[in-house]
């Protein structure tokens, strides 16, 4: 079975669309664990509508405390084999899962990671970054995440598949510390225990670019610095963890500029 964990806060406007996306998967062994984050909004109706229709639906409902938080709720309650993570405001398309469980069982996969749809407003895009696979080492992922360690495609969460055991044994969670990133740092973790890495190199996800987030608006200097220095201890270690460290020491270091670059580049497009 497949847990698809949806973080929600203030979805109104999105989250009919997510739901949907979820409950037409062509892979139908799935628990869908929805967190409402403190919404303000409508976004409670339309849950407790999926959640009385269709009973791999289960509805958490807490005090407002972050996305990091509300994942880490979920996570706790799973009982899947994998675990995939849904934002909000977007959607899947309809063979998603099933593409993912596909991959991650034929090839005995820790990891499986596919290209998205980038939608803002009626312009989509197509994204993506390893043209490799079916499947590749964690040592060559590594490397390809090297390139271009800030791009969304490794960064993210929502573009990947994982396995329940790896993250309940080694006791994963999302960092209710960080303010953004929260994903990378996951990833990196997650990685240091991951085997091969199944590579999917068409779309199975629309990421909806929402104006006024929080990593838009609100993430100064400061946060900036402070975040990179928490993520580097993690990339560093990944990279030490696979003997690749010393032989890309200076392009591992690289990881600084390349993410204060991304970063700006992101905030200055939103």
């Amino acid at each position: 079975m497949v847990s698809i964990i949806v973080p929600v806060f203030n979805g109104e406007k999105s989250i009919e669309r997510c739901l949907r996306s979820i409950q037409n998967q062509s892979y139908q062994n799935i628990e869908v664990i929805v967190v409402n984050d403190g919404s303000t909004d409508h976004s409670e109706k339309v849950i407790e509508k999926y959640v009385k229709n269709d009973s791999r639906f289960h509805y958490i409902k807490k005090e407002n405390s972050g996305v990091s938080d509300s994942r880490n709720a979920a996570i706790a309650e799973a009982e899947g084999e994998y675990f995939q993570f849904v934002d909000c405001d977007d959607w899947l398309v309809k063979q998603a899962t099933e593409e993912f469980v596909k991959t991650a069982q034929t090839y005995d996969c820790d990891m499986v990671i596919s290209d998205y749809y980038r939608v803002r407003g009626r312009k989509i895009m197509t994204r993506g970054h390893i043209d490799a696979g079916p499947v590749i080492t964690r040592t060559r992922f590594a490397e390809y995440m090297m390139e271009a360690p800030a791009n969304f495609y490794y960064g993210v969460l929502w573009n990947k598949l994982f396995k329940a055991d790896i993250i309940k044994r080694f006791g994963l969670v999302c960092d209710t510390e960080l303010d953004w990133c929260e994903d990378f740092r996951f990833n990196l973790e997650y990685l240091q225990y991951a085997g091969k890495v199944g590579i999917i190199t068409k779309p199975l996800y629309y990421y909806v670019k929402t104006k006024g987030s929080l990593v838009d608006t609100q993430i100064n200097f400061q946060q900036t610095i402070r975040t990179k220095r928490i993520l580097f201890d993690y990339y560093k270690e990944l990279y030490q963890a696979i003997d690749l460290y010393k032989e890309n020491k200076f392009k591992i270091q690289m990881f600084y500029l390349s993410f204060a670059h991304d970063k700006i580049k992101k905030i200055k497009s939103a």
